[in-house]
């Protein structure tokens, strides 16, 4: 199977960006477990502060609904959702080329 990859785009509740950020951090040590998710990271948006983002890179499809289907995610997404205005934005990726693939 080839990589899949996932860009997910979050509107934070304004000013709630340094919060948002401390309540991300076990996700992302939950992440480092995750033998089969290549990349798992967290981005603040350059141009707005109550934007962030997630970039994430599985070894295959299996891989991400593993990730999404684990408690540790349901867990994760349902810490996260009084910081969200908004519904988040999924874009999911079939990576052809390029450093660091």
């Amino acid at each position: 199977m080839s990589k899949v990859a996932v860009a997910v785009k979050l509107r934070i509740k304004a000013g709630q960006r340094d919060a948002f950020t401390e309540a991300v951090k076990p996700g992302l040590a939950t992440a480092q477990g995750e033998s089969e998710t290549l990349t798992y990271i967290f981005h603040h948006d350059a141009l707005d502060a109550d934007v962030v983002w997630f970039y994430e890179l599985y070894a295959n499809q299996d891989a991400l609904n593993a990730h999404m289907g684990s408690d540790a995610f349901k867990a994760f997404s349902k810490s996260l959702a009084d910081f969200v205005d908004g519904a988040p934005e999924f874009n999911l990726l079939s990576p052809i080329g390029g450093k660091g693939l």
